[in-house]
């Protein structure tokens, strides 16, 4: 009897403790005046439980956060939800120079990167604030249906990388600024709904599409706006070979130039690149003087290009409904 008395208590401690171990904080706040769990970004992702079942958020308060920001690849089914775009600001200012780590610094410059898949960022501003520099990262995605939605991605050249050859990310309501190949990677990426603003004469995309895949970036009802001084910008060249591009019933500005693309200096890519436009409006989607190599879909070729067939059944839902409304109550 005191033995079957002991293994009862013993089976109901491990019973409690293993219970205690699955239990984790599923809503996390920042705050950087302390009113929060955590004072920084980096901090709260560094307590949030790693492959958790449940979908974890961090609620960031309106503020200026100096940190350099990795989200590892183990914390899956994470959200960032910032209070306000304007004023939820992530920055940091590292550049090619500055990280000095031989040929390859550029992939080290970031602010904010992005391992973990299943990632959504909302209502956020992430930054890098070197200047023209050179290269210099503000957002590196190299995880697998990864969205954001109604942020700020703002550098100066290769602001935006998003890699992974078999990554699909999804951009929704966003702003995307830069300079020279301020959007470039090999992941298949929707921008849908966002506006791309250029702040030099240049290279918007630089694609490095894999030979498989069926589409690069695409994007979506966007905006392509320019700086008041900016008159000459292409809308991409191909950093590697099979380069994919698509700009569908896009608004494109005047200072994006007749000939739309260019080829990578020195090199044939222009003959595997697939740079692709859909009725695109405005002054810079006139297409009599596009590159030859470049190519004005058909309807049936068009309809394509949907997000279903772009970002797969597995990204449904890469966009859910605004957390941010769940939070405040």
């Amino acid at each position: 009897m005191t033995l079957f008395k002991h293994l009862f208590f013993l089976g109901s401690f491990l019973f409690l403790l293993n219970n205690n171990a699955c239990a984790y904080e599923t809503t996390i706040t920042v705050s950087k005046d302390g009113s929060g769990d955590f004072s920084t970004i980096q901090e709260a992702i560094y307590n949030t439980k790693a492959f958790p079942d449940q979908r974890i958020t961090i609620f960031v308060k309106n503020g200026i956060y100096n940190e350099k920001v990795t989200i590892p690849a183990f914390n899956t089914n994470l959200s960032i939800i910032g209070e306000s775009k304007e004023k939820t600001i992530i920055t940091w200012n590292d550049h090619f120079s500055k990280i000095d780590k031989g040929r390859n610094s550029t992939f080290y410059t970031y602010s904010f990167k992005v391992e973990a898949n299943d990632f959504y960022a909302e209502n956020l501003t992430i930054q890098n604030t070197s200047g023209p520099v050179g290269q210099a990262v503000a957002l590196h995605i190299t995880g697998n249906r990864v969205a954001f939605h109604n942020c700020n991605i703002l550098g100066h050249q290769d602001t935006l990388y998003c890699s992974g050859e078999n990554s699909k990310n999804y951009f929704y309501q966003c702003r995307i600024e830069g300079t020279t190949d301020f959007i470039f990677g090999e992941a298949t990426i929707l921008f849908e709904a966002c506006r791309i603003h250029s702040l030099a004469d240049s290279y918007i995309t630089a694609a490095s599409t894999p030979k498989d895949k069926k589409f690069g970036m695409v994007f979506l009802n966007c905006q392509l706006t320019a700086a008041a001084d900016v008159s000459k910008v292409l809308l991409g060249r191909p950093w590697r070979d099979y380069a994919r591009v698509a700009f569908l019933h896009c608004q494109m500005g005047a200072h994006i130039l007749p000939q739309g693309w260019a080829n990578w200096s020195g090199t044939n890519r222009s003959k595997t690149a697939c740079y692709v436009e859909y009725q695109n409006t405005g002054k810079g989607a006139l297409n009599e003087k596009r590159v030859p190599w470049s190519h004005q879909l058909t309807k049936e070729e068009a309809a394509e290009y949907s997000s279903d067939n772009i970002l797969g059944p597995d990204c449904n839902d890469l966009i859910p409904v605004s957390e941010w409304t769940q939070i405040r109550k």
